[in-house]
C-alpha cells in the first residue's frame, strides 16, 4: 500500500513539474514575442527614415516636406496606430505641393515610450514642443484623426492663434462619459494582463476600421511590429484611462471664430457619427460636417479619392 502511494505521489509530482515547465516555456515565449525592444540610442541608429528630436518627455520621430509653405499641414495620428497610417495623405500633400509634418506620439511608433501618464496634455505639449523646436510659428493646417481629434482640440484650447484651420477626422472626444481623466499609474501586473490578454488579436482587431477589411490585407501584420517596443502596452492603457468628455473644451472651440471642419465615413463602427451628430451640432454650430460615404474609421484610406477631394479641394482650398 505504502509503494502504491509513493508511486501515486511521484506522478504527482512529474505532472506538477509538466504543468510548471509548460507555463514557463509559455511565458518564455510570450516574453520573447512582445515588447522586447527597447527604444534606445542604438535602436535610434536602425531607423534610416524621418528624424528625432529630443524633446522633454523623450525622443520624438517625425516626417516633413516644405516646411517653409504658408500652408503646412500638420498630421496627427489617433490611438495606436503611429504616424504611418497617415501615409496617403502625406505623400498627396507632398505630390499637390502642400508643406506637411507628421510626428509619432509618445508611446507609438519610434517615439520614446515614457514611462508616465498619457494625459491629452502630453501629447498637445508634445506637439507643440516639436513646432518650435522646428521654428513653426506661422499658422497651421492641425489634421487630428481619431484620438489624435482629442490631441488637436487640446491643443486648440490654448493654442488657437497658431491655427489656420482645425480638421477632425473621424475624431474621438464626443463619445466620452468620464468627466474626469485617472492619472493613477499604471501597475506592472496591468501591464502583464493586457499583453496576456490583448497582444494575441489586437493586431488582427484594427481591420475593424474598415467597411471592408479584405481590402487592406497585411494591415494587421505591419501592426505587430508595434508589439514588439517596450512600453507600448502600458501607454495604451495609460491613454485609455485618461480620456474623458471634451465637451467643455469643443464648447469654447465651437464659440470661437477658428474655422472647424470634420470629415467622417457613414460606416464608422469605432465612432459612430450617429451617435454624437446632433451632439456636435450643438456644441460646435459653425462645425462643417463631411460624410465620406462607404468608409468605416478611416476614409482618407478606404476611400482616398473621395476624401482627397473633400480635403484638399472643400476645406484646404477654403478661403
Amino acid at each position: 500500500m505504502k509503494y502504491k502511494l509513493v508511486i501515486f505521489q511521484t506522478g504527482i509530482m512529474k505532472l506538477l513539474w509538466v504543468i510548471v515547465l509548460f507555463f514557463s516555456i509559455a511565458c518564455f515565449k510570450t516574453s520573447e514575442k512582445y515588447e522586447y525592444i527597447e527604444k534606445n540610442d542604438a535602436f535610434r541608429k536602425t531607423i534610416k527614415s524621418g528624424h528625432f528630436s529630443s524633446l522633454s518627455k523623450g525622443y520624438t520621430y517625425y516626417e516633413f516636406e516644405n516646411l517653409e509653405d504658408d500652408d503646412l499641414i500638420v498630421l496627427i495620428h489617433g490611438f495606436s496606430v503611429p504616424s504611418y497610417i497617415w501615409d496617403e495623405t502625406y505623400y498627396e500633400s507632398i505630390k499637390r505641393g502642400y508643406g506637411v509634418l507628421r510626428l509619432d506620439l509618445y508611446g507609438r511608433g519610434y517615439s520614446d515610450n515614457p514611462n508616465l501618464a498619457y494625459t491629452n496634455e502630453l501629447y498637445a505639449d508634445q506637439v507643440i514642443e516639436l513646432l518650435d523646436k522646428l521654428n513653426i510659428d506661422k499658422k497651421i493646417n492641425l489634421v487630428g484623426l481619431s484620438n489624435g481629434g482629442r490631441v488637436i482640440s487640446k491643443i486648440a484650447e490654448n493654442n488657437s492663434h497658431r491655427i489656420k484651420r482645425l480638421i477632425y477626422v473621424s475624431p474621438s472626444g464626443f463619445h466620452d462619459s468620464n468627466s474626469y481623466p485617472d492619472t493613477s499609474e499604471v501597475k506592472e501586473d496591468q501591464v502583464a494582463s493586457f499583453i496576456s490578454n490583448r497582444y494575441a488579436t489586437i493586431a488582427r482587431g484594427q481591420l475593424d476600421d474598415f467597411k471592408e477589411p479584405s481590402k487592406f490585407k497585411g494591415w494587421d501584420t505591419k501592426y505587430e511590429e508595434l508589439l514588439k517596443y517596450k512600453g507600448f502596452a502600458r501607454a495604451l492603457i495609460s491613454t485609455t484611462k485618461n480620456n474623458y468628455s471634451l465637451d467643455v473644451i469643443n464648447q469654447k472651440i465651437g464659440r470661437s471664430s477658428l474655422p472647424q471642419y470634420a470629415i467622417w465615413g457613414d460606416h464608422d463602427n469605432v465612432l459612430p457619427l450617429n451617435k454624437v451628430k446632433d451632439k456636435i451640432s450643438r456644441i460646435m454650430p459653425n462645425l462643417k460636417l463631411f460624410v465620406i460615404k462607404d468608409s468605416g474609421h478611416l476614409p482618407h484610406k478606404e476611400q482616398f479619392n473621395d476624401f482627397n477631394d473633400v480635403f484638399f479641394n472643400k476645406i484646404l482650398k477654403n478661403k
